[in-house]
């Protein structure tokens, strides 16, 4: 069959693929089974989330992406169906190169194609080519590599391939981008690379595919991959590095294996206060040719830290720092260190392509916290100690001070939202200190007796001090495991504990760190579909989500430069006492922060990690002599909520206080610039359910918006009236008004009996019930006969019922 323009005109864009694009493509050299994805999926779809109800967003794939290798993607195509215009797909196109990080870029309608060239540098940067003269693999590879610079020696390491495992999981385009990256700068000779991934993206699967293929490359022989934690040494052996099987081990009882050559180990394994300890020593300093250094925001970043003598020990070595949160301060700096970052990629963006969770914060503040306490003269606490006298306010709470009927109110909340919601979704509570974990867990024990009843591990304190709880953290974050259920915890879980399935996250603990608040939030932004974990909720007591508005939460963080009283005061000047009491409190803003950071120590037993806060040190000096720290315990006071406000992430990154009903109107209004539009659009569609579905795609969640307005209204009324603020109508006073117009007396009694009855299903239950295809397969149409003969009967053929349908439902819309 020779095609014409005007058949070919009626191909879809499937066609056009199959038949012009691909043919034209592998005709110029293009490997259908290495070089060529169809459909390649680059985001997931963000997920919207009102009340308890959430759904994703439906996002497009890529039509065609064209790889060198499959590490390497070089070009994008576009198609579209022959009755638009040629270049109609570049700026979709352009979108998926960004991502993807190339520089050729094809639209076409099967006709020829638009080629657009970011390597061009003279002359235009978008030309059309016919189909024959598609470019080949080395004629794109080419401009690539001169695009790019590359040299002769670093092509071995560039073209090395990703590990396979043959299950088809492949780098997601950031992933991809952050390894690309990496092995680019360190072919060209950087020995020092910073990668920052917000949590929850991947960063030890990343690092594992870096490190497979500088190894394969062999541009790298001997590699220590370090951490802080054993967990996530162990995590890191049993999952991503599984591949690297005998050539790899794990470094104990402070010996280094030179028989390996992937090494991986804690700091503490490797250093410590004694020079006996160092096991670093034992191998020489070129011994390793690639060290990766996970949560690098924790010590490699301070120049005193006794983990950085690990990397200035191996100097020659090239040093690869990964973290969602570098920390940047005028002591502690991982830029200063490192580099700027080789590669970001945020929460933000996390959040906004589908792979991360979006968070709902609920916002408790309390009477005691926002307007403080303070004891009667002389009164003392439980234990008989004097309460110095003074206003105590949320940052003493149980950190200097404990009020038992605040501990009380903050696990009832807890307790009720869980009830409300899901008494077994996976609950992580921040306190104070140890002291503060084991009080919480103890009231919600006692709050939660049937639970306990089934399982004594529904609560359980997992904090570095209790070997019982520690060794239910696997349980915890293991989604197959139901207990335990809430985790009461200061600092051991902070960070790198990969809580796939943890549902909330509830913040009774004093935050003034912008680190240590993401590591925390990044607790609960994994996405886990298999187990319906697909956003989380935030119950904050302490006002530490207000840090959600600081500008350096989702970004790589301007260097605080932190000011000394000397370096500004001039006790000449006349605003010297203003000066002054100004310093003092940003001197107290900074005590507070590193206090709240905590100091990691080392252990005795190196393969053990205990983490101890500063508040179980002695409190400050009277007449010359150290005073042991009081925390003081009083009860009886009356503690109350102020206010409960709930927010959600909004387009824009930041928390927003609306309904389900406002997030509608924005969407909708963001497709449809009036409503003439909108109902012209509902009008002219042939089956409205794919307006509907077009909605959803774009984030409409039609269950929240009926449980926000009415059940009553179907999905065009309340469109109209949230969107355009029309006064709707009920889908049972739209039915009514169609018979009163005695429309159908022009049809048979066996097809206004049909009719009718759709007309009370649509009142019922909506839109749907008269376009599916198997309406007729329940009551009362089941009782009339089979599908085909109703309709036959009734209306004599498939076309007519189409056409009756049609009119239906223009009666049921009429504007007037």
């Amino acid at each position: 069959m020779v095609l014409t323009n005007s058949t070919k005109a009626v191909l879809t864009e499937t066609d056009i693929i199959t038949k012009f694009i691909l043919p034209a493509v592998i005709q110029n050299g293009w490997d259908n089974l290495t070089q060529i994805r169809q459909e390649v999926k680059l985001r997931d779809g963000k997920v919207v989330v009102r009340g308890q109800i959430a759904a994703r967003k439906t996002v497009k794939s890529a039509d065609i992406v064209l790889y060198y290798k499959p590490n390497l993607p070089l070009a994008v195509i576009e198609a579209k169906a022959n009755k638009h215009e040629i270049g109609k797909g570049m700026q979709q196109a352009l979108d998926y190169a960004g991502l993807l990080d190339v520089p050729f870029v094809f639209a076409s309608n099967g006709d020829g194609f638009i080629f657009h060239d970011k390597t061009a540098t003279s002359g235009a940067i978008e030309t059309q080519l016919s189909l024959e003269d598609f470019p080949s693999p080395e004629a794109l590879w080419q401009k690539y590599c001169a695009w790019k610079g590359y040299t002769d020696s670093q092509l071995p390491i560039i073209t090395q391939p990703y590990h396979d495992d043959g299950s088809g999981k492949s780098p997601r385009y950031y992933q991809l981008q952050a390894i690309n990256k990496t092995i680019e700068a360190i072919s060209a000779g950087k020995n020092r690379i910073l990668l920052v991934m917000a949590t929850g993206t991947g960063k030890t699967y990343t690092a594992f595919q870096i490190i497979w293929r500088l190894w394969k490359s062999k541009a790298k022989k001997r590699i220590l991959f370090l951490a802080d934690r054993n967990a996530l040494v162990d995590q890191t052996k049993d999952n991503d590095f599984r591949p690297f099987d005998t050539a790899m081990t794990k470094i104990k009882k402070r010996t280094v294996d030179p028989a390996y050559e992937i090494h991986l180990g804690l700091y503490q394994a490797l250093t410590g206060p004694e020079e006996s300890q160092k096991a670093y020593k034992q191998v020489s300093p070129d011994f390793f040719d690639l060290i990766v250094i996970d949560e690098c925001h924790r010590g490699s970043a301070a120049e005193d830290s006794a983990w950085r003598e690990i990397l200035e020990y191996f100097s020659s070595a090239t040093q690869i720092g990964l973290t969602a949160t570098p920390k940047e301060t005028d002591e502690v700096s991982n830029i200063d260190y490192f580099g700027e970052p080789v590669y970001s990629y945020s929460l933000k963006e996390g959040i906004e392509d589908g792979f991360l969770a979006p968070y709902k914060v609920v916002r408790v503040d309390l009477d005691v916290d926002a307007l403080g306490w303070r004891p009667t003269k002389g009164q003392t606490d439980k234990h008989g100690e004097v309460i110095p006298d003074r206003i105590y306010n949320a940052k003493d709470f149980d950190r200097n001070l404990v009020i038992d009927e605040r501990t009380q109110l903050v696990a009832e909340t807890i307790t009720a939202y869980l009830k409300r919601t899901d008494p077994m979704a996976k609950t992580i509570v921040f306190c104070n200190d140890i002291d503060h974990a084991e009080r919480m867990r103890r009231t919600l024990v006692n709050l939660n007796p049937e639970q306990i009843k089934k399982n004594d591990k529904y609560v359980m304190k997992i904090t570095g001090d209790d070997e019982a709880g520690k060794a239910q953290l696997y349980n915890f974050i293991n989604p197959k495991k139901a207990y335990p259920v809430i985790a009461t915890t200061s600092e051991l879980m902070t960070s790198g504990v990969d809580a796939k399935t943890c549902k909330l996250v509830v913040l009774d603990q004093s935050i003034q760190s912008m680190t240590k608040f993401k590591q925390i939030i990044g607790r609960g932004t994994r996405i886990d579909d298999r187990y319906g974990k697909l956003w989380f909720t935030i119950l904050d007591f302490k006002k530490a989500t207000e840090l959600f508005a600081d500008e350096r939460f989702d970004g790589i963080p301007e260097k605080v430069m932190v000011t000394r009283p000397g370096d500004i005061i001039d006790e000449n000047n006349p605003d010297f006492e203003a000066q002054l009491n100004a310093t003092d409190n940003e001197n107290e803003a900074e005590s507070m922060l590193n206090e709240s950071e905590g100091d990691y120590q080392t252990n005795s037993n190196p393969d053990e990690d205990v983490w101890q806060t500063n508040e179980t040190e002695t409190g400050g000096e009277l007449g010359g002599e150290k005073q042991p720290f009081i925390k003081y315990h009083v009860a009886g006071v009356t503690v109350k909520k102020l206010a409960e406000r709930v927010q959600y992430y909004d387009a824009d990154g930041k928390l927003v206080t609306e309904s389900f009903k406002d997030y509608t109107k924005k969407t909708v209004q963001q497709q449809y610039a009036s409503m003439d539009e909108f109902i012209k659009k509902w009008q002219s569609a042939d089956r409205k359910q794919a307006v509907i579905d077009e909605l959803a795609a774009q984030g409409v969640i039609w269950q929240a918006l009926e449980d926000d307005v009415s059940r009553d209204l179907d999905p065009f009324d309340l469109i109209c009236h949230v969107a355009f603020d029309q006064p709707p109508l009920t889908r049972k006073e739209r039915a009514d008004n169609v018979k009163k117009r005695n429309y159908f007396t022009k049809y048979s009694e066996t097809a206004q009996q049909v009719l009718n009855a759709l007309l009370d299903k649509y009142a019922d239950t909506g839109i749907r019930e008269i376009e599916s295809k198997d309406v007729f397969k329940v009551t009362p149409f089941s009782e009339m006969g089979r599908p085909l003969e109703i309709v036959k009967n009734a209306f004599g053929s498939k076309q007519a019922y189409e056409q009756a349908i049609t009119e239906l439902e223009d009666l049921l819309y009429m504007t007037s």
